[in-house]
């Protein structure tokens, strides 16, 4: 479909297409998806609308070279697919490989959850602290903290004193059963109610700190999460479904997936959109030991591909991949016009032009180096949304990474609308759209 067509669906279309009804997650959708997921996740639905007019089968294997917190790949294994994920971020990457485990002794599980509770609850009435009742006066209380080095790297006041000393006594607790099977969902669970319950961070689409809770249960907001885990293991326990295997990489390097092996690709790349992911995973990724210093945060974010200036680090070159690329190199003219114009001087302001080429070059390079794993006749669907986060100047993403495929020799089989959203900077309707591609091989 040429980009004229796309603009024009009718109305009623893009009304059905809105934001509120195509993102959801519908309650049939709960189970697995709500361990832990993004709150802008795209839907399990469309996953499931691609896996159909792919038409693959139990023979296929699926792709998500930006698996994000497993979306692709827990629908994939309900359709009986075997899947493989990839993720730069580490706490997602964890929550992917989490979702897709099914193999746990769901009794065992329940049982030692309530152990693990009530050596937490018996912890805390030393303390004199009752979870379930909101305490008063903390200044007599010796609290555990994070490190000097750890509190800089999550948001300032994400998690008031009180809930942040439970969570931590909780977490001590979970470790003495690091070896059982069950304990990296036990320490999903908490990850899930830490966002969710525990914090005062919200999501707006941005991640942001509202009023501070100056205590909340912990411990019966970490179980509600086990029992959800528990009655979702106990639906598939009696079946069989195929392995999935969830990698800690790059997307710009494939070198771990097996050459020629791949039929096809259903993804969400990051969007050019000056939005640091990292930023929305800050929280649980420190508290739960998945970040502990600056130098490790810097080494995950140089795994993705760069969409934010946060995210730019020396020496970064992908842009030579576009370097050829007329309407980016036009693009990023435009933005360093604008930027100059409305006297934008900052350091970050100034990167918004090469934030952009970086995308793109990063998603050229994905692209290029893609081709060796996927097998002859693969299709490829990645959704992706037109922006204007550098200083209003649109970016057709889509539009743009189809035209970058075809030149790198993949075939531009259609752009699908998937939805219209509402930009939070500028109240405007935004498309988000899936570029379907096909390898030939």
């Amino acid at each position: 479909m040429s980009f004229e067509g796309i603009e024009e669906v009718q109305e009623e279309k893009k009304t059905e297409l809105s934001n509120s009804r195509a993102n959801r997650l519908d309650p049939q959708d709960r189970a697995f998806h709500d361990w832990y997921r993004f709150v802008l996740s795209f839907p399990p639905h469309l996953v499931r609308d691609y896996i159909h007019k792919f038409g693959l089968n139990q023979k296929s294997v699926v792709l998500d070279p930006f698996c994000g917190t497993g979306t692709t790949l827990v629908e994939a294994k309900l359709a009986g697919l075997e899947a493989i994920g990839l993720e730069g971020n580490p706490f997602p990457h964890f929550a992917s490989s989490v979702k897709t485990d099914w193999k746990v002794d769901t009794d065992k599980f329940s049982t030692q959850a309530m152990q693990i509770a009530e050596k937490a609850l018996a912890i805390f009435k030393t303390q004199g602290i009752d979870d379930n009742l909101s305490f008063g006066d903390i200044q007599d209380l010796e609290l555990k903290t994070l490190s000097p080095e750890a509190e800089k790297l999550i948001l300032a006041n994400s998690i008031s004193p009180l809930p942040l000393h439970k969570t931590l006594v909780l977490v001590e607790c979970l470790k003495q059963f690091e070896s059982e099977p069950f304990y990296r969902h036990a320490l999903l669970a908490l990850g899930n109610a830490l966002v969710f319950k525990i914090s005062n961070l919200h999501f707006g689409p941005e991640v942001g700190v509202r009023k501070p809770k100056t205590d909340v249960p912990v411990v019966s907001n970490w179980l509600l999460e086990i029992n959800k885990m528990v009655d979702d293991l106990r639906q598939v326990a009696e079946k069989t479904y195929p392995a999935t295997k969830v990698h800690l990489g790059d997307a710009r390097n494939l070198d771990i997936i097996e050459p020629n092996s791949i039929d096809a690709v259903i993804t969400s790349p990051p969007y050019p959109n000056e939005k640091d992911y990292t930023r929305t995973t800050r929280l649980e990724s420190v508290l739960l030991g998945f970040i502990n210093k600056k130098e490790e945060l810097q080494e995950s974010k140089k795994r993705l591909v760069r969409s934010n200036t946060r995210g730019i680090y020396k020496g970064d070159n992908d842009d030579q991949w576009v370097s050829n690329f007329p309407e980016i190199q036009r693009i990023a003219k435009e933005i360093e016009t604008r930027r100059v114009e409305l006297g934008k001087d900052s350091g970050f302001e100034k990167l918004y032009p090469k934030a952009a080429k970086l995308y793109f070059g990063g998603m050229a390079k994905h692209l290029a180096d893609l081709r060796k794993v996927l097998r002859p006749g693969a299709q490829l669907a990645y959704v992706v949304g037109d922006q204007a986060s550098y200083l209003r100047v649109m970016i057709r993403t889509g539009q743009i990474l189809g035209d970058i495929a075809q030149k790198l020799g993949y075939e531009l089989v259609d752009i699908d609308l998937f939805r219209m959203r509402l930009a939070t900077a500028t109240k405007e309707q935004r498309r988000e759209e899936v570029v379907i591609l096909k390898w030939r091989g």
